[in-house]
């Protein structure tokens, strides 16, 4: 039977037996298809990374109160991904259920990441309240537009890849992820190096990073617009199939909070991982462009000249460790088999662990190079597993709502983390590099609370 799937019908082999409960195996060049999108999606998020904390101290804000901002993306991810998720569950359309929300997205968080880096050059004032929260405003809407454009890449990948492809799938889209993230971190350095300024007055933000995000814009537009067009979703009646859904017998869609108390086992297990994980990230967005300066540069003013040298080497580590990522997604989570996901989990996560404590220590700009790439294992790692881990006890009925409930498990250790900072930070000293010793031993406890997580294939295996 031939099915409306990426890239025309023929994209798609399936086999004649036993097709109504399982997904049909994809050609790559579909599975490329449907993931080549998040190289654009991920250039907002990686600007958001790399340079969020050094735009806001750039216009004047107190380290002490960065957790204030970096509360925003979090708070705003928890509410869109799972309404994103619940309403895309039933929306069919000519252009499929997923995409249309892309259509959408795309276009707004383009405008937002031109706005954003101009947050001082609206002649608010140095240190200004109006300048803070225009930027703190202008990142809300980024991420609530950035985390519609996320969302359909991660759902479409649930509905149309099956289970010996998943990993490979996931992790094909994360390693077009972090390349979207390797552009992004080394435009301003390059600019620089070309000679653009990567100074500006007191207050506003150096043209290497306006450019940055200016090109951010154009390619997450250029992206979404080729992924609309080669992506064709399944119609309901080939998706029912597939899934083992009966069209006749369908119920109302529950409500989020109905989910939420019929969510499988796994979806907690795997969400307490998920608290450890990105508490500790947390920490290296929101101090890494302080932690290099003080450690390398050995100064604290963001109006300096070794602040931006560091916030610029900042985002060329970023750019290594999204490599490390590639090559560790490509060269091994790839050709991860179901049964030892597990395993990988928790070695991707003690690894990011040993990166995360050795930046204390590091006062070398090129030893930098090892802890990011440490890290660069984590983030692939952290970005596929859980995923592969929640959707194989999915059945497909309510898939969307479940992975966007789930962003809640991203998005909520963020906003703890970001709450928690308000006071760890003074308990270590105001000192930047000691908040990575703070994540590294939260990476720990994520990957010992790992061997809790109830996998129906790697347990069978065991």
């Amino acid at each position: 039977m031939e099915t409306n799937a990426v890239a025309g019908n023929d994209d798609v082999k399936t086999e004649s037996k036993n097709v109504t409960s399982h997904l049909p195996k994809l050609k790559l060049s579909t599975i490329f298809a449907m993931t080549f999108g998040f190289f654009g999606v991920n250039m907002a998020f990686s600007l958001q990374q790399s340079q969020m904390g050094r735009i806001f101290q750039t216009i004047g804000a107190n380290p002490n109160n960065l957790g204030f901002f970096f509360i925003l993306p979090p708070l705003a991810g928890m509410i869109i991904q799972p309404l994103i998720g619940k309403y895309s569950d039933r929306t069919w359309t000519r252009f499929g259920r997923r995409m249309p929300y892309l259509l959408v997205g795309a276009p707004v968080a383009a405008i937002v990441l031109v706005l954003l880096p101009n947050a001082g050059s609206f002649g608010f004032g140095y240190a200004s309240t109006a300048a803070l929260w225009f930027a703190a405003i202008a990142t809300l809407f980024m991420d609530l537009s950035s985390n519609v454009c996320m969302q359909p890449f991660k759902m479409v990948i649930g509905d149309m890849v099956n289970e010996d492809q998943k990993d490979m799938a996931w992790s094909w889209q994360q390693s077009f992820s972090n390349m979207g993230g390797v552009l992004a971190s080394l435009v301003p350095f390059f600019l620089a190096f070309i000679g653009l300024s990567n100074t500006a007055p007191k207050g506003e933000v150096p043209i290497t990073v306006k450019l940055a995000y200016y090109l951010a814009a154009a390619v997450l537009l250029i992206t979404s617009i080729y992924t609309i067009a080669k992506v064709h979703e399944y119609d309901p009646k080939t998706y029912a199939m597939y899934h083992g859904i009966d069209l006749a017998n369908q119920k109302k869609q529950p409500s989020l909070w109905t989910l939420i108390k019929k969510a499988p086992r796994v979806f907690w297990e795997i969400s307490i991982v998920q608290f450890f994980t990105w508490f500790a990230i947390l920490y290296s967005w929101t101090y890494a462009a302080g932690a290099i300066s003080l450690n390398v540069w050995h100064t604290s003013n963001p109006s300096s000249a070794g602040y931006q040298a560091a916030g610029n080497w900042y985002g060329v580590l970023t750019c290594i460790q999204a490599v490390a990522s590639v090559l560790f997604g490509l060269l091994v989570q790839a050709r991860t088999k179901p049964e030892h996901r597990k395993n990988w989990y928790v070695f991707g996560l003690l690894a990011g662990a040993l990166g995360f404590i050795l930046i204390f220590f590091i006062h070398s700009k090129w030893l930098l190079v090892l802890p990011f790439c440490l890290i660069g294992i984590t983030y692939i790692t952290m970005n596929t597993q859980p995923f592969s881990l929640l959707t194989e006890a999915l059945n497909g009925e309510n898939e969307g709502a479940y992975l966007g409930l789930f962003n809640c498990a991203i998005c909520l250790p963020q906003i703890v983390a970001s709450v928690c900072s308000f006071f760890i930070f003074p308990m270590v000293g105001h000192s930047m590099p000691a908040m990575f010793l703070v994540g590294g031993v939260s990476l720990i406890l994520g990957a010992f609370s790992v061997r809790f997580i109830h996998s129906r294939i790697s347990d069978q295996a065991a």
